[in-house]
């Protein structure tokens, strides 16, 4: 069941419906605003639907978000997934307790809220914004950071899960690694950590695995880790506490996310000692400024234009660099999502004052061939793997 369900595929929940519509599994639509959606009886609201529910996705706006699981918890659904954002990462810190409460008062496992989604490659289900779903195979990716996986799904590889965990307000890595540690599709595990909730347990759990466990963490630096507490409300402790803990777990501790899916990343090439980062990712912003910081690169927080990032919102900071008349490296980083204009994006650095100072990672492989060619032809190196 989608809550939040719309005939605009460029809303949320419009790009979910079109991509639910397309798997192996029975939509069911809530949005009172609809009688019919693409000939799919749309319901009014939870309660108004008589039949078991085996998942329910909310994408409708955070104050709605409570009341529609106290709806979920009379109906006795037993699996959410909350894609609205609006919670701890903006400081609603009582909206996100709120949710909790209901869901653990109902028994609810509830994944998010602020959450890119979940693919499952064996159901064709693919309930992300990423612009592509990738063919299935035996790797695991579990992620605080959901627009890394519109990167990652756009490279050539094989997948037998993702997971986006959001704000972590419930089920976090230890739940998610314990259940693909017993999935059979499932050889290897790689995971994007901004922060642990339950460390302890996280080793044991991890430690008990005979599946090779990669982990790529953020806030490894202080500005890394200031950068994720405005992306999931993550307070990254030291690192060397998170390092010692991967030693434990025993898992594999790596440097950049492509190492993980056995790539190398690209060098990037700063003209200037300070940058300042643009980023449609936040997760890639974080990993992003713990490497220039290692470097002893001068970066600041990155501007975090969230997903759903047009060529609109890249001119407009743009613009605003302009004013400045700002003379440090301008970093743009675009993920590939269903909102994202990659090509449309290369022609605003084509035409902005500043293009002589834009360094373009424009993440990925089939969704930024457009894009990548179209900078390249006037001689901006474009990096795709970080």
């Amino acid at each position: 069941m989608l809550v939040g369900a719309s005939k605009n595929k460029a809303k949320v929940g419009g790009i979910l419906f079109d991509k639910i519509t397309k798997s192996k599994c029975n939509v069911i639509p809530v949005n009172p605003g609809y009688e019919k959606i693409e000939n799919i009886k749309c319901y009014s609201s939870v309660e108004e639907y008589s039949k078991k529910i085996d998942l329910l996705i909310i994408a409708t706006p955070a104050l709605t978000v409570n009341s529609i699981l106290k709806s979920c918890v009379k109906k006795k659904i037993k699996n959410v997934i909350v894609i609205s954002a609006g919670f701890s990462e903006v400081k609603n810190n009582k909206l996100q307790e709120d949710i909790v409460k209901t869901a653990r008062k109902g028994g609810i496992n509830l994944l998010g809220p602020n959450c890119f989604g979940i693919y499952n490659p064996f159901l064709n289900l693919d309930l992300t914004f990423s612009s592509t779903s990738p063919k299935s195979g035996s790797t695991a990716f579990i992620s605080q950071s959901g627009a890394l996986w519109s990167y990652i799904s756009d490279l050539d590889l094989g997948f037998s899960g993702f997971v986006s965990l959001g704000n972590m307000a419930d089920l976090s890595f230890n739940e998610w690694v314990e259940y693909f540690i017993k999935d059979k599709k499932t050889k290897k595990i790689v995971l994007y950590i901004e922060r642990l909730t339950e460390g302890r347990e996280f080793i044991e759990i991890c430690k008990k695995s005979k599946k090779e466990i990669s982990v790529i963490k953020a806030g490894q630096t202080k500005k890394g880790s200031d950068a994720t507490i405005s992306h999931t409300a993550s307070i990254a402790t030291d690192y060397a506490i998170y390092s010692g803990a991967f030693s434990q777990a025993r898992v594999k501790q790596l440097e950049s996310l492509v190492e993980a899916f056995g790539m190398s990343s690209e060098k990037i090439l700063l003209k200037n000692r300070e940058s300042v980062i643009i980023t449609n990712a936040g997760g890639a912003g974080a990993l992003l400024v713990d490497r220039l910081v290692k470097q002893n690169h001068k970066v600041s927080s990155p501007i975090d234009i969230l997903g759903t990032a047009t060529a609109k919102d890249y001119e407009k900071e743009l613009k605003k660099l302009e004013n400045k008349k700002y003379k440090g490296n301008i970093i743009i980083i675009l993920t590939p999502q269903e909102m994202s204009e990659p090509e449309n994006t290369a022609k605003v650095i084509l035409e902005s004052k500043l293009k002589k100072n834009i360094i373009a990672l424009f993440l990925g492989d089939k969704s930024i061939t457009d894009a990548k060619k179209i900078l390249e032809k006037v001689g901006i190196k474009v990096v795709t793997k970080i």
